[in-house]
């Protein structure tokens, strides 16, 4: 998926346009593969009892709210955190129902660096962590393809790309 040409400037151009690595999304697999276990396992034992109509429909709300909060709000957050390195500047975009992010002009990036331990090795991802002219480093904690995007950033905000 590119970036939307409307939120870039004139002359911009994208060279990188990511989300988080999707280990973010482990947590919420498990949730929904744990939640749907255990909802299908207590509906059976409720299937015996004389009010089991009532408490099927008990576990049908608890689990479609587990379900929306563990899983679904996750994964809405991991589509809609954006990172993005263009020709000019990195911007970083979140939120689903509130929008935030901020952006550095490549020209104030005065050093780059990156780190991974030995699972996001694995995995090819890592933090990318951003310094410039008077702000506190910036760290990117989950980025894909860390060092890629790491010499993409290099290359940019040397005017080499």
């Amino acid at each position: 998926m590119t970036y939307p040409d409307d939120l870039l400037v004139s002359g911009e151009r994208v060279l990188a346009h990511q989300h988080p690595h999707p280990k973010m999304l482990i947590t919420p697999t498990l949730v929904f593969l744990v939640t749907v276990g255990l909802a299908a396992y207590l509906a059976a034992l409720v299937s015996e009892q004389p009010w089991h109509n009532v408490g099927w429909l008990a576990l049908l709300v608890v689990a479609v709210l587990a379900i929306g909060w563990g899983t679904v709000a996750p994964l809405l957050r991991w589509r809609c955190t954006h990172f993005v390195v263009t020709n000019r500047r990195v911007l970083v975009r979140e939120g689903v129902l509130t929008h935030s992010g901020f952006e550095i002009p490549l020209n104030r990036i005065t050093s780059v660096h990156f780190r991974q331990n030995v699972l996001e090795r694995m995995l090819g991802c890592g933090t990318l962590s951003v310094e410039s002219a008077s702000d506190e480093p910036l760290d990117f904690e989950d980025i894909p393809g860390v060092q890629h995007v790491y010499s993409l950033l290099y290359q940019a905000a040397d005017g080499t790309d």
